[in-house]
């Protein structure tokens, strides 16, 4: 009888990989050219990430953001926010630093050397080899900047280079801005899970995203270009291939 690919028995090098990986992601900084993940610090980040994510003006590297709408920019579709004061957010970040299976990343920009986001290495499943990106948001500041894709590339080589066979994105479905990032990265739409979550009252429907280590050296190669702009920013693609450069296709976003 003929196997397929998903009732293959995998090879003991993949399998002693679980043995390898602890459940909760080890502390790592993770440095590229525009930004600098590090372990979240409550007591050092807490504070300048509420300031950047509360609604009031904020100025970077010469830019400047007005007064904004917190929600709409950052808290929709996450599980918590927006927040009235300092007090709260740092007691909404505790969860997240503490959890057993995930690390909690600070977003620094690089050049200011300022907290501008925050992302987690999450659900951690070292026994499928398997991890989720997700809890993610920046700053209006560097959205739709360079920050979102060197730090989702940093953590995909990250995980990717620990042995992992499959990282997940996840998002509310209504979520046009999460889901357009991922597939603008590289991630493949799965489907959706229904009646998934209640969220702030509220049903809420999961898109789920992943690439797998079969397909990590062709979004890494992708992903390289985009960061140096070769891809353009404001652009994605449908289809794309290395060799010849001529097979790029762009669609607006």
């Amino acid at each position: 009888m003929h196997k397929t690919a998903q009732s293959l028995e995998l090879p003991d090098s993949i399998l002693a990989r679980r043995n390898l990986l602890p459940n909760k992601p080890v502390e790592v900084k993770l440095i590229g050219q525009y930004v600098c993940l590090e372990p979240l610090d409550i007591l050092r980040d807490a504070h300048p990430l509420f300031e950047v994510s509360n609604g009031t003006p904020i100025s970077l590297n010469g830019l400047f953001v007005k007064s904004y709408d917190a929600d709409e920019l950052i808290w929709r579709y996450m599980l918590d926010g927006p927040f009235k004061n300092s007090t709260d957010f740092e007691a909404s970040l505790l969860p997240y630093v503490n959890a057993s299976n995930g690390l909690c990343l600070c977003i620094f920009d690089l050049a200011s050397e300022r907290p501008v986001g925050i992302a987690n290495l999450m659900s951690n499943s070292p026994a499928h080899l398997k991890i989720e990106l997700g809890g993610i948001w920046y700053s209006p500041i560097v959205q739709r900047t360079n920050a979102n894709t060197e730090a989702t590339y940093l953590m995909l080589k990250h995980a990717f280079g620990l042995g992992y066979r499959r990282v997940e994105w996840k998002c509310d479905t209504n979520n046009e801005r999460s889901r357009r990032a991922a597939l603008r990265m590289g991630f493949k739409f799965e489907g959706i899970q229904e009646s998934h979550m209640i969220m702030k009252d509220r049903n809420r429907d999961t898109a789920w995203y992943r690439i797998l280590d079969t397909e990590w050296p062709e979004v890494k190669e992708k992903l390289e270009l985009m960061l140096e702009r070769k891809i353009p920013r404001h652009l994605t693609y449908l289809e794309f291939k290395i060799e010849p450069a001529k097979n790029l296709q762009y669609r607006q976003i």
